[in-house]
């Protein structure tokens, strides 16, 4: 069978306007219409990957649909892995926390900063180092918990000082 330029275009477009194993059981049917050396051949005129269409050959032949499980990828979160994490990190942030000055809020402000909270953990909690998340995260969690780091004002020289200094040029 000789594929035209249109009739390549419409498989492309049909391909590419289906998702998961109705697209594959396309491919695979396309294929086995072009006969002998046909993956070859919609991988070099189609563009398509030969392993999608060998699991849409699979999925033609047996009959049952492969599932995709997106929702099994990636890295998992921090709560998974440790589940007392949220728990140690409120013990430890509690003790160093104060209500909004103004009661404007329901925030909570803590001195500590996520590298100390880290730090506290690995001595007061006995976490090791390598299975803690990394200080950005634990920014994040204690954002989640309601507690907002802050760093502690330090008083500040007055602008203008009615005295001139020996430095100012005035």
């Amino acid at each position: 069978m000789e594929l035209t330029e249109s009739i390549k275009k419409l498989l492309q477009e049909t391909a590419s306007a289906l998702k998961g194993g109705a697209r594959r059981v396309f491919m695979a049917r396309s294929v086995r219409e072009l006969g002998k050396g046909g993956q070859r051949r919609a991988e070099s005129e189609l563009g398509w990957d030969r392993s999608v269409i060998r699991k849409g050959m699979c999925e033609l032949e047996s009959g049952i649909m492969c599932i995709d499980a997106f929702n099994a990828r990636g890295r998992k979160r921090v709560e998974e892995r440790l589940p007392k994490l949220l728990a140690d990190l409120q013990a430890i942030v509690d003790s160093q926390s104060q209500a909004d000055p103004q009661f404007r809020s329901q925030r909570l402000y803590t001195r500590l900063d996520g590298a100390e909270v880290r730090k506290q953990l690995i001595e007061q909690k006995g976490y090791a180092e390598a299975e803690l998340p990394t200080v950005q995260t634990i920014v994040r969690k204690l954002n989640q918990l309601g507690y907002y780091p802050q760093k502690v004002k330090k008083s500040q020289p007055k602008k203008r000082s009615v005295k001139p200094m020996p430095s100012s040029r005035r």
